[in-house]
């Protein structure tokens, strides 16, 4: 599966239920148990290097601004969420994370930010087309994420690194 494919799976499924992170999962469950398992797994090795990459100090404040707090649960399932609004968005937003403000004009932080079965589609495709779990990537997440640490606490701080989503969902 190339990179495109991928994109265009995350697009497919979001679109064709309106947006919805839970339903956006299930869709994406129902095409990739339509692909070969090595598909699957290409899908899994794809979704993985963005989830990583998206491991960021930086887009944690983000996160914890847009969300009103952000743990390391929460932020994980912010990083699927970001990954299921598809390429411009997720590029957008690991570049310049203040960016989201306009990249998700629409954001509710009582129903967007959080799609954590988009995280655990392949394992559900790959197990329903083989009965096994899906293989381990050989991946595993760092100690602490990319980038100097900041206190998401401190208000002026918050302010000045995101001044736009500071204007929609600060204090």
């Amino acid at each position: 599966m190339y990179e495109t494919d991928f994109w265009q799976l995350i697009d497919d499924t979001r679109d064709a239920v309106g947006g919805d992170p839970d339903d956006q999962a299930d869709a994406l469950v129902e095409r990739l148990a339509q692909l070969t398992p090595d598909d699957v797994v290409d899908f899994a090795r794809l979704f993985e290097a963005r989830f990583q990459r998206a491991y960021r100090t930086d887009l944690w404040g983000a996160a914890h601004l847009m969300l009103g707090g952000a743990s390391e649960d929460a932020f994980d399932y912010f990083r699927c969420w970001l990954i299921g609004q598809g390429r411009d968005v997720f590029e957008g937003a690991v570049h310049h994370p203040d960016e989201l403000a306009e990249l998700v004009p629409d954001f509710d932080e009582e129903e967007d930010g959080d799609a954590e079965d988009l995280g655990f589609a392949a394992d559900e495709a790959y197990e329903q087309l083989t009965g096994l779990p899906l293989p381990e990537l050989g991946t595993e997440q760092p100690a602490a994420p990319e980038g100097d640490p900041f206190d998401f606490e401190d208000a002026e701080a918050m302010a000045k690194r995101y001044p736009r989503l500071w204007e929609r969902f600060g204090e």
